[in-house]
């Protein structure tokens, strides 16, 4: 990229990280090294790979659960080691696998634990929040559910108030492992479109592991891609257009028509950008990658500020000046910085 980004907020880094467990008889095992990722403000980024390749470890080292073997992790510019666990629990909240089925646990109850990081020694909980709770009941949609038991609702809906918990919690890093798992296919969708607006309208950083890859490519900012020898992160787009996903379509029974780009959510546009381009399939995935950020577009259109492209280079043109990208991601930063 030939300018900087400004404006985008840097809230995770992670440098040379090698991720395991332990082993009794040599200390610990590797299951995956040289990872080196990064995450901005108001990003929903989702972690793919097959089973066993090491998702879960490495999101258990994002949230401190588990240590590193070697490498670091940096949330907000500080190595998670350093955060007093209070601290640290104020800055990142997490949601596991399991299935939370607590006879007499009201919906409401379960949401209101995620405000204990902030409460005082007594766990007393202030009409801050109270507000906190109520609002995070209502951003999910289960404002009419909050004074039934969790035993009485659908998988889908328990899912809701999990990540209801999590904004209750406020952090600014939200974790995910596999939130989609036990749900059939319009809870997937709704579940991670519910996940990318709350990511936009509440400026929160997201990280949800997953293996619906379909999904992930309509709905997410960046993906984490862990193959069997490396990671590689970037826009959906960026890893359609450039054949990475081939590499795990040649050992996997996953697929993507990534042909036609036949995407399922309808969104709002709320944004007018045009689109100049000189090559069909650059054309098809730059569109689909404004229309995930919410841009309505309009092809050939260079009467408004629109972007070129050229080369598998991505000009953003208006008024004042031109800024040129080696990629949809960087792209899509500077778009968020202006707008």
């Amino acid at each position: 990229m030939k300018n900087s980004i400004k404006n985008i907020n840097n809230i995770l880094d992670i440098s040379s990280l090698e991720i395991g467990y332990p082993n009794s008889s040599n200390g610990n095992k590797s299951i995956f090294s040289g990872i080196n990722l990064s995450a901005y403000k108001g990003e929903l980024i989702a972690l793919i790979g097959q089973n066993g390749i090491g998702k879960s470890t490495l999101l258990r080292n994002i949230t401190g659960l588990q240590k590193a073997i070697t490498g670091n992790v940096k949330l907000l510019n500080k190595d998670i080691n350093k955060y007093h666990r209070s601290e640290f629990a104020q800055k990142v909240s997490f949601v596991s696998t399991d299935i939370v089925k607590v006879a007499n646990l009201k919906v409401y109850d379960l949401v209101a634990l995620g405000r204990f990081p902030h409460t005082n020694w007594f766990g007393k909980i202030k009409e801050i929040d109270k507000g906190k709770i109520e609002n995070a009941i209502e951003l999910v949609g289960m404002g009419s559910y909050k004074n039934k038991n969790i035993t009485e609702i659908s998988d889908g809906e328990r899912q809701r108030v999990m990540i209801a918990r999590t904004i209750a919690q406020d952090t600014e890093l939200i974790v995910l492992d596999e939130p989609t798992a036990f749900l059939d296919l319009p809870n997937k969708y709704e579940i991670v479109h519910l996940l990318n607006t709350l990511s936009k309208n509440e400026n929160k950083t997201i990280i949800f592991s997953s293996h619906d890859l379909n999904i992930a490519i309509q709905e997410a900012d960046k993906i984490w891609l862990m193959l069997d020898n490396k990671i590689y992160e970037g826009a959906p787009e960026d890893l359609i257009i450039n054949k990475i996903f081939d590499k795990m379509f040649e050992s996997s029974k996953l697929y993507f028509d990534k042909n036609n780009g036949d995407f399922k959510i309808n969104r709002k546009r709320n944004k007018l950008v045009g689109l100049v381009a000189n090559n069909s399939n650059l054309l098809l995935w730059t569109k689909k990658a404004l229309e995930r950020m919410n841009f309505s577009v309009e092809p050939d259109n260079v009467e408004i500020p629109y972007v070129e492209v050229i080369n598998n280079k991505w000009i953003y043109r208006n008024k004042e000046k031109n800024e040129e990208f080696n990629s949809i991601y960087n792209l899509s930063l500077h778009l968020k910085s202006i707008n």
